[in-house]
């Protein structure tokens, strides 16, 4: 049978951001230095692909720390990109635990901007989604009651602070750039004393997905969008998508969730993928595609990244071999 042509707009950039590289990082180099099990946190970043494949190499992941095995006290346990309370460190030093903390630096950075609101007298105002682990571990850097969160444009029309002169706002880093914008103008327009963070708390690697997909989705019949349902900037690269002018968009984990009956004879296909999605399971869906389409491929890029973190100290002698990058790559 013939294949229908299909143009591939692929997203640039795209896939695992700096922080999530370091993340995963933290976990192989850890593995190497200190042997199986080391133990994670939660996820160490929204995607099943990747805690898979670091189950694979020796790493459990566990919700709570109570679940460490007290025979193996010694071994690691690696904190989340999304960072954590200030309660998480503090009980793995009540329960003798060695930790390693992979928070993302942007996200400490937040933390940082979120304490210096407080030291300066401001009630915090935190965008972002109920129930986040980024917002759980931004909300948990300060004492019960000094934080609010805003959600929508709604919740801060609604919003009634104690003292409504002296407030200062952060933001989750994952939201979407214009959303979190029409939140912050509404709280400017009835908090005029509504102190800014230093910087900007969106990071980098959202805000330059965000710009790609926007270009790119402009007459895309669909827009695929690589990320697992649970992150968060991979949920908002769909709303951008969309709004942007695809007939649909998205969000697929593997190639084996595509539905190409569904799918039908498409002429123009956007690809892009959320921060903590591998580049292989991108290539893995272009597969699919390229097995029932004639498929051109065009880059679509907006941005170039070179940004990165170090690991931690403990772990900064230690050397990655070319198998090792090829996993922490995402490839």
């Amino acid at each position: 049978m013939t294949k229908g042509p299909l143009t591939i707009r692929l997203c640039g950039p795209r896939g695992f951001c700096a922080g999530v590289d370091r993340a995963i990082q933290i976990v192989v180099l850890a593995l190497k230095r200190y042997g199986a099990p080391v133990y994670v946190r939660h996820e160490i970043v929204h995607n099943r692909y990747v805690v898979e494949g670091l189950e694979a190499l020796g790493a459990v992941f566990v919700e709570e720390l109570d679940e460490i095995p007290a025979e193996h006290r010694e071994q690691p346990v690696v904190f989340s990109a999304h960072g954590v309370p200030k309660s998480v460190p503090a009980d793995a030093e009540k329960r003798n635990l060695f930790y390693l903390d992979a928070t993302c630096p942007l996200v400490s950075k937040v933390h940082k901007q979120a304490m210096r609101h407080q030291r300066l007298g401001r009630h915090v105002v935190l965008i972002g989604h109920a129930g986040h682990p980024e917002v759980i571990g931004t909300m948990g850097q300060l004492p019960e009651g000094a934080v609010s969160l805003i959600e929508t444009v709604e919740e801060a029309e609604n919003y009634a602070p104690t003292d409504p002169d002296n407030l200062g706002y952060v933001t989750q880093t994952t939201l979407s750039v214009e959303d979190t914008a029409a939140v912050i103008a509404k709280l400017q327009e009835r908090f005029p004393k509504l102190m800014a963070p230093a910087a900007d708390s969106i990071c980098y690697a959202t805000t330059n997905r965000q710009e790609a997909v926007s270009a790119a989705a402009p007459g895309c019949d669909l827009f695929i969008i690589v990320g697992a349902p649970n992150s968060s900037n991979s949920r908002r690269l769909v709303e951008v998508a969309r709004r942007a002018g695809a007939s649909d968009a998205i969000l697929v984990q593997r190639a084996t969730e595509l539905d190409f009956e569904a799918i039908g004879n498409i002429g123009t296909l956007g690809i892009s993928a959320g921060a903590s999605a591998p580049e292989v399971v991108v290539n893995e869906i272009i597969e699919a595609f390229r097995a029932r389409f004639d498929a051109r491929l065009e880059l679509a890029e907006t941005a170039i990244e070179n940004e990165h973190f170090l690991v931690n100290r403990e772990l900064r002698d230690m050397e990655l071999t070319v198998e090792d990058m090829a996993f922490v790559n995402g490839r």
